[in-house]
């Protein structure tokens, strides 16, 4: 399930996905566990406190997420085991419950590498609760799942970074006549973390897996 919020207890906690990680807003996880009106100057206190003053490597990143003015900012994230670390130096009763909530997290997404099949379940779930129709989502998943075969093959022919985003802007101009930001603009999604595949009708998710499963054979094809 690739949605960029998650809830606990009834607070929201923005995350976004690098190569197949979670990394959680610090500043929202500081603020589920203090109840702080001001958990941005919180967080500066512990990092000042706990990292800057021990001359500590820093454990979190910056990354673009939404803001409340639905801007892209960036902000301070951290990965599960980082969390942990940060959650630590937060003298709070309600950092225990986050942990356990942290660990299965980071528990079902080793269960969704190990069977793939788990993944599948959970997304096909997220969809049926967003109120997709079956038809859809059967091909929604399939469209996921060739993807995934194509990424593979891209991978296992050490295709990095940003060639991953040129290929796939081929793959889409040669089946709509648009690059993927063209086509987000098309379909009027100013957020770039909207996933466009959640926005396209059936027809559109048909042709997005010809694409892809016409590339994986061309990549698949022996060489002559």
């Amino acid at each position: 399930m690739n949605n960029a919020l998650v809830v606990f207890e009834d607070k929201k906690i923005r995350r976004k996905l690098i190569e197949d990680e979670w990394f959680y807003s610090v500043i929202d996880v500081v603020e589920v566990l203090t109840e702080s009106p001001t958990p941005r100057q919180y967080w500066g206190k512990v990092k000042d406190r706990e990292f800057i003053a021990l001359e500590l490597s820093p454990i979190w990143v910056q990354l673009k997420l939404p803001a409340e003015d639905g801007k892209l900012r960036e902000t301070d994230c951290a990965n599960t085991e980082s969390m942990f670390r940060i959650i630590q130096s937060i003298p709070s009763p309600k950092a225990e419950p986050f942990k356990l909530w942290l660990a299965r997290v980071g528990y079902e997404r080793v269960q969704e590498i190990e069977n793939p099949e788990l993944a599948q379940n959970r997304a096909k779930e997220y969809y049926e609760l967003k109120g997709y129709p079956q038809s859809w989502i059967e091909k929604r998943l399939r469209g996921i799942a060739v993807r995934q075969e194509l990424t593979d093959e891209w991978k296992n022919r050490e295709i990095k970074g940003n060639e991953f985003g040129i290929l796939t802007n081929e793959i889409s101009k040669a089946s709509f006549g648009k690059t993927i930001e063209e086509y987000k603009e098309f379909k009027s999604l100013k957020n770039k973390n909207q996933n466009l595949r959640d926005h396209m009708t059936d027809w559109e998710l048909i042709l997005t897996m010809v694409g892809e499963t016409r590339k994986n054979e061309v990549f698949g094809a022996p060489e002559i």
